[in-house]
């Protein structure tokens, strides 16, 4: 028992740093594209941790869920296509105040060109 609240606390200081550092990066980084850089790896790495670290407590003491299971799936597959979103859109912003190109013909999701 001893191993694994060991690891339950090092699972948790993981998590913990990881968040703290991604907020801070949030706050200082002066650029959009940079400052998405970290709230996206806090979110996964992070939060990941710390529920993988509820994970672990819960089936070693007897109180087993699986909703921590599901909750970092979700968070895993969410994250990098919500950063990819936001990207995307700053990149469109970016052009200022010129008028966008129509979509291409072929069947291609990617909108982003400099013509």
């Amino acid at each position: 028992m001893y191993l694994i609240e060991l690891l339950v606390a090092a699972l948790l200081m993981i998590g913990a740093a990881f968040t703290l550092i991604g907020s801070y990066g949030l706050l200082k980084l002066d650029q959009p594209m940079k400052r998405l850089h970290a709230p996206t790896k806090a979110s996964t790495l992070g939060v990941g941790s710390l529920l993988l670290a509820s994970m672990i407590h819960g089936f070693a003491f007897g109180e087993a869920s699986l909703h921590e299971l599901l909750v970092m799936a979700f968070l895993f597959v969410t994250a990098p296509i919500s950063g990819n979103f936001i990207a995307k859109v700053h990149l469109h912003r970016q052009r200022g105040g010129k008028e966008l190109p129509p979509p291409p013909a072929e069947d291609s999701w990617a909108t982003y060109s400099e013509n």
